[in-house]
């Protein structure tokens, strides 16, 4: 319950990057057999897409 209320205030980009890191992240660590580098390259590739796949409207 605890893991659903941390994201309330969020705006919708801070959630879609926070999505897209750890979709990354768990992807990286698929693809690469488990390794650290793999984890968290995947994490910044998925949070820099998931940070950009909707932009704020000025």
């Amino acid at each position: 319950m605890l893991g659903l209320t941390a994201c309330s205030n969020m705006s919708d980009r801070d959630r879609n990057t926070a999505i897209g890191a750890g979709a990354g992240g768990v992807a990286g660590s698929v693809l690469t057999g488990g390794s650290t580098a793999g984890t968290l390259g995947g994490a910044v590739v998925g949070g820099i897409i998931g940070n950009q796949i909707k932009k704020d409207k000025d």
